[in-house]
């Protein structure tokens, strides 16, 4: 398998998309993107065209792909796969991706079965369980949990994520206290911890579990980040493969 984490540098895009902005849905020039995401890919050893996304919504829906939806989503954000934040394949030559500016981009594999997947878990996706459903539908295709290894990319930390009281409070019954730390301006979330959470419970061992500690926030710049950006910001890429 390969996988690769992208950030802001080594782009031709401008303004609050500089540089290497992934996503065609944010208002960027299309043209722009489509050579961003050819220069990422193939820095990382593959070609745009395998390229496969889902129509991210901060959902839970995890779709099983293959060749006949390969490269959805990859030059028009129109062809992306309705609805959804997750997808798993064990066909080699797919190219999962999910698109992140704060969210987790959440990769995961079973190396030995051959099976791999891709799910953006922002609060939504993680209150409804979307990195247990990614397990799910990895053991439908020939995985097992306690081979399952998992990566969460670069996201925004529990230093700079802010939330509703309400909010909190959710987390706090789904997940406990440790997911919230209380602050003069607010609860502050540790989405990460969460997912986390969600990941054992769905049989991964902790010693597979893996993340990146930059936060989106904190460096913006060198990571897009929606809230650091007032709303008007690039995404970056979490993509995962099983080579040809």
């Amino acid at each position: 398998m390969a996988h690769a984490f992208t950030g802001r540098p080594g782009g031709v895009s401008r303004g609050p998309y500089a540089s290497l902005n992934l996503g065609l849905h944010v208002g960027d020039d299309p043209e722009a993107v489509r050579e961003n995401r050819r220069r990422a890919l193939e820095a990382a050893g593959t070609e745009r065209a395998w390229l496969t996304l889902g129509q991210q919504v901060h959902g839970d829906r995890v779709l099983r792909v293959g060749r006949a939806e390969r490269g959805a989503g990859a030059s028009d954000a129109g062809t992306a796969l309705p609805a959804t934040d997750g997808l798993v394949t064990r066909e080699p030559g797919v190219v999962l991706g999910v698109l992140v500016a704060d969210c987790i981009p959440l990769l995961l594999a079973d190396p030995e079965a051959g099976v791999v997947a891709a799910a953006h878990a922002g609060w939504r996706g993680t209150l409804d369980g979307i990195a247990e459903r990614a397990v799910e539908v990895m053991v439908e295709a020939g995985a097992r949990p306690s081979r399952i290894l998992a990566a969460m990319g670069p996201s925004i930390g529990l230093c700079c994520y802010r939330v509703s009281e309400d909010l909190a409070e959710r987390f706090v019954n789904a997940f406990g206290d440790s997911v919230v730390r209380p602050a003069p301006e607010g609860p502050h979330l540790d989405l990460r911890l969460a997912n986390r959470s969600r990941l054992l419970a769905a049989g991964v061992p902790e010693a597979n579990l893996s993340w990146q500690p930059a936060c989106t926030a904190c460096e913006n710049h060198r990571l897009f980040s929606h809230r650091a950006q007032g709303g008007q910001a690039g995404r970056q890429g979490g993509f995962i493969w099983l080579p040809e």
